[in-house]
């Protein structure tokens, strides 16, 4: 709950100080904002980030390969059933 009324308040803040700045400070914040996104240090750094996240998760599904095995073996032996009590199908 505190987090959704630190969400609430936060976008009030944020409704009342746009509305007082105006269209001008939006369209300045929109072209900073822009030219922030279009940079190509930015740009690289969100690729390089973006690949070492895929790989981090190629590595994480690796090693989870001997647990996802020995689930799919039980789930066989089980009959079909899983631990929650419903079927698969």
């Amino acid at each position: 709950m505190r987090y959704r009324l630190t969400f609430i308040t936060g976008l009030a803040v944020g409704y009342v100080l746009g509305t007082r700045a105006g269209r001008e400070r939006y369209e300045q914040l929109r072209t900073c904002a822009q030219q922030f996104v279009r940079n190509p240090a930015v740009r690289n750094t969100a690729e390089t980030a973006a690949l070492g996240g895929r790989q981090a998760a190629a590595r994480a599904f690796e090693k989870t390969k001997p647990l996802r095995e020995r689930i799919g073996q039980r789930e066989k032996s089980a009959g079909g059933e899983d631990d929650w009590g419903t079927s698969n199908t």
